[in-house]
Formats: C-alpha cells, structure tokens, sequence
C-alpha cells in the first residue's frame, strides 16, 4: 500500500491518492503525482504566499515539520520524466492536467493514461513553466534522462507524438529534436495546489537565480518551477538532472530544501556530482528498497572517510557512491587469496613471499608501518627483483656485523706490521 507521504509518478492509472479526497469522479484517471499532504481546497497562489512571518512559521522554512521526517525512500520507482511546458505557476489551476480549458495538458495526460500499458518504462509527466519568446515556449516537451527536448507539441499532435516517441521510442518527425545540455532544476511552486509549495517554491527559484548568475552558471544550470511532484510535507521540493562522474544522466529529488541550502546543491550535488544526504529523497531509476541502500552505502563511506588516517598502513577507500551510482573502486590486498595487489595503483604484482620472510625472521621486531613501507612496490623495487635473494634480505645489522670484522681485520694488521719494525 502506498504510503500518504511519498510521490505517486504513475497515478493516471486512475484512483485517488490518500489525501485526494474532494476530486471528482472526472478527474480520477488523469491526476498527475497524486500524494497525500495535501491541503486542498486552499487554492491560494503562490504569488500572495510570501509575506508575512506567520505565513513562513506555518507554510515556510520554519514551520515545524521541516527537517523532522525521514526522506529516503519517498519517491516511488519511475524511469522517465516528461515535462511539459505550459503557462505559470501563478494561472496553473489545482489539477492543471485535468483542467477542461488547458487542453494540451489534459490529452497528455489522457493518452499517458491509455498507453502506459504499452510504454516500456514507467513514465511521469509533470508541468513546468512555459512562455511564448523564452527558452522554454508554451508546449515544448523535455525528457529526462535522454536530455532531448520537442518543440511545440500541441493538442493536435499529442496521440501521434506519445506513440512514435514514449510507445514506439522513435522520433516524432514533425519536430526536430535538440539535445539538452547542462544541468536542470525544477523546484515545485504550485501555490494553488498546497500552499508550502506557493510559499517555498518561489523563494527557491530567486535564490537559485541570484546565485546561478552571481556564479556565472546561467549558461550551466538552469532553473524553473513545476506543478506538484509529490509529498507536499517536504516542501520545499527541489529535481535536479544532472551528469554524474561517469557521465550518467539521472534525476535526483530533494526535500526540505532551504535558501541556505541553495549553493550547497550547486557546488556539491550539480559541480562535483556528490549527493547531500540530509535533503535527499530519492534517485529516478532506484526502487525505493535500493534508494535506502544507497544512502547507507554513501553515509557508511562518509565515516570511514572521516576516519581515515594517512599515517596507517593500507587504509584505502572502497566504494565510491556517486549520484547514488555504486562504482567498484576496491582497493585490492583485502584478504582475498587469488586477488593481486594494487597499492597506490602503481603495477599489479604481488610482493616477493620469499624476501618478506627472511625479513621477519631476521627482524621479528620490525614494525607493521615499517613492514607496510618495505613491502610498498615502486620502479626501483622492481628493478632490483632480478637480483639475489641474499642481496634483497640483507640487513642494516648485518652491514654493522661486516664493518666490525673488516675493521677488526685492518687493525691486527696494522698492529703486526708495527710488531714486525720494532724487531
């Protein structure tokens, strides 16, 4: 059973989410991310939303759920997210895509309902802004993670669009498709849906502009508001794609999000591709079991990281969870009998068995750190293995056991060459 507070991604299967109660029967099988959390019937815009301390103390940053809740796992399994660019936030109605007087919108949503059977993957379809003039005109259709983006779709074309490019994954032919690069944040503002998202949302898309141009970014990032993506509770709800470490494109879901938190994002999460913990909600692509696990993979490699102690031998990091991606970066020589050794990544051979023990019994006392460093392979290492194994074995001990006997050799010598004038 769902649970009230997370995100529904396919909700045009028809049916009200906990929280919808009030919709008619009409609009049941084309609600778009349907959750609970809700306070419907609000119906304030987020344009009257901002002022005011009380309004923030209760709708705000500072009302008193922000930060108390869990937020791994509230977003349900989806692998395509549609955004459909249609008007603003400030003359979106409550359900814009079931809105009789927003046509494009509504066909959408309908013909999504009635493919989704025939879709290969589970597809969401959100609203975002949209002006005649700008980058992003009224009806122009982005698609993550392909990073493309449709021009102009209209209410004409909509059945033959979802079935070439969403069933048939081809191309819709009446519109050139460009690829979409960068980086893309879309903050929830949908005031007349609930009013946390008409207060919060739009005091995120300021901040995320002032600090997006401040930082020259505005060819980067961009940034733009969007109807309701669920869990109106953890508002302010922030989406942003973007390119991992690996080049991989995907969507990651913020919640709680404040304007202290704003360069955080940009400079940990969009610039180096590092998830932020505390405020994630959950990754397009991951289940929500696998989204769980991912955050205790990234929390688990954070304190080991934190641990770390470059004065101890064979510290190394394991793991590395990027963007909610597991990517093998095992450090080898980790107990593992057939595995070679790799430290400091400098060749792949294992340390000379033979060596290593002549060196602990002759020197039982030796250090580990001391040991570690012997053992530690480099160019010069491995041009001596051609030598003798007596060579490789010997010992500063030993260096001071020859120096005595040379030197004791040279002075009987000199003492009987005196012996030998004197007579």
């Amino acid at each position: 059973m769902d649970d009230a507070s997370r995100s529904s991604p396919i909700s045009f299967a028809g049916g009200l989410a906990a929280g919808d109660e009030g919709f008619t029967a009409a609009e049941q099988g084309s609600q778009i991310g349907s959750a609970a959390g809700s306070l419907q019937g609000e119906g304030i815009l987020s344009g009257g939303a901002e002022g005011g301390s009380s309004c923030d103390a209760d709708f705000g940053f500072q009302r008193p759920e922000v930060g108390k809740e869990d937020l791994v796992g509230t977003v349900q399994f989806y692998e395509r997210h549609l955004f459909l660019c249609y008007k603003t936030p400030h003359v979106w109605p409550s359900h814009v895509e079931a809105a009789e007087f927003d046509r494009l919108p509504r066909l959408l949503s309908a013909a999504l309902a009635a493919r989704k059977g025939e879709m290969k993957k589970r597809t969401r379809l959100t609203i975002c802004e949209g002006e005649d003039g700008t980058e992003s005109s009224n009806g122009d259709v982005l698609i993550f993670p392909d990073m493309i983006r449709y021009r102009r779709l209209t209410h004409f074309d909509v059945e033959y669009f979802v079935e070439e490019v969403l069933v048939k994954n081809s191309q819709w032919l009446p519109g050139a498709v460009e690829t979409l690069t960068g980086s893309f944040v879309f903050v929830c503002s949908h005031g007349s849906r609930d009013r946390r998202c008409g207060v919060c949302g739009p005091v995120l898309i300021r901040k995320f502009k002032e600090e997006i141009n401040s930082r020259g970014l505005h060819s980067q990032v961009s940034v733009s508001p969007c109807s309701h993506i669920g869990g109106h509770k953890y508002a302010g709800n922030v989406i942003v794609f973007s390119s991992s470490t690996n080049g991989e494109v995907t969507g990651h879901w913020y919640g709680y999000v404040t304007p202290d938190d704003v360069p955080l994002l940009l400079e940990q999460h969009i610039s180096k591709g590092e998830i932020i913990n505390h405020l994630w909600r959950g990754q397009m692509g991951l289940r929500e079991e696998d989204q769980r696990k991912a955050q205790d993979l990234r929390l688990q490699m954070n304190v080991e990281t934190e641990e770390f102690n470059p004065n101890l031998p064979n510290q190394e990091t394991g793991t590395d969870i990027t963007n909610g991606i597991s990517t093998e970066a095992e450090s080898c020589c980790q107990g593992i009998a057939a595995s070679s050794c790799c430290q400091n990544g400098a060749f792949n051979e294992k340390p000379d068995s033979h060596s290593v023990n002549l060196e602990e019994q002759k020197n039982p006392k030796v250090l580990p750190e001391q040991r570690n460093k012997d053992r530690k392979p480099s160019s010069s290492n491995r041009k001596m293995s051609t030598l003798p194994t007596w060579f490789e074995s010997w010992e500063r001990a030993d260096t001071y056991a020859a120096l005595a006997v040379a030197t004791a050799i040279a002075s009987v010598a000199v003492a009987y060459s005196c012996y030998q004038h004197l007579r």
